[in-house]
């Protein structure tokens, strides 16, 4: 499986090395070449600077042919518009965005894209620690297309 990871952090880093020991063909941008430190020496994927918010560079490196593509950046803005140019204007078939704010989660879900919202994760996660029953809805971490956005 070809995968593209938006973002270097802790957790774009963790997926892309889960991914590709796994085996699959792993690719990951960032616009800092320092956070490329946090993959292991021998990460067998790519590692390229750029922006992936920019189209251009998502062609240049491949993207069209991506199955998966994640993104995975501190911004929530950034990031629902790499995954909105991933899923509409490249057709990647699986893309997630992970976004911060739970507000701004709720509106992209409604648009159809589907994200991960860390603070609805949290929030649920500490709740249950303390014996609070689950929110129903943080297990949803991923929406599926809203018929709105199917008929685009």
């Amino acid at each position: 499986m070809r995968t593209i990871i938006v973002g270097c952090g802790r957790v774009g880093a963790g997926l892309a090395e889960a991914l590709a020991g796994a085996g699959h063909d792993v690719t990951v941008v960032d616009i800092s070449t320092q956070a490329f430190n946090r993959l292991n020496a021998d990460f067998p994927g790519q590692a390229i600077r750029g922006d992936g918010t920019d189209e251009d560079v998502l062609r240049r490196i491949g993207a069209e042919q991506a199955d998966c593509f994640f993104a995975l950046t501190e911004g929530d803005n950034r990031n629902a518009l790499a995954a909105q140019i991933a899923r509409d204007t490249l057709r990647i078939p699986h893309v997630v965005a992970k976004i911060n704010d739970p507000v701004r989660a709720a509106a992209y879900r409604v648009m159809g894209l589907a994200v991960i919202c860390r603070t609805t994760l949290m929030i649920d996660v500490l709740a249950q620690f303390v014996g609070l029953p689950g929110d129903q809805h943080a297990g949803d971490l991923l929406a599926e297309p809203s018929h709105e956005a199917e008929a685009r």
